[in-house]
């Protein structure tokens, strides 16, 4: 999925217009929330979302989605990441 088509489908579904986000080698956040749903496609490197204790692992091409207020941790890879990214505020889904 280009990052085109990714922007229609997210806004379709009631997101903002996209983002580019790019995150250096290694960038890390520790626990964090947001007061937006985010979906987010992948689109260099590698990016782990970890919840819990759940790690997950998204690569160029992958989809991620995060509920607003979900608590999280952000890490990009060795070679840094990149994705875009739309928001939806919790009250229009």
């Amino acid at each position: 999925m280009t990052p085109q088509e990714f922007e229609a489908s997210v806004l379709a579904e009631g997101y903002s217009p996209t983002v580019q986000l790019d995150r250096v080698a290694d960038f890390s956040m520790g626990d964090h929330q947001h007061p937006f749903d985010a979906c987010a496609l992948v689109t260099a490197g590698e990016f782990f979302i970890t919840v819990g204790d759940d790690v997950c692992s998204y690569k160029a091409g992958d989809i991620f989605q995060l509920p607003a207020g979900t608590v999280h941790q952000e890490k990009a890879g060795p070679l840094g990441a990149s994705y875009v990214v739309g928001r939806r505020d919790r009250g229009t889904a």
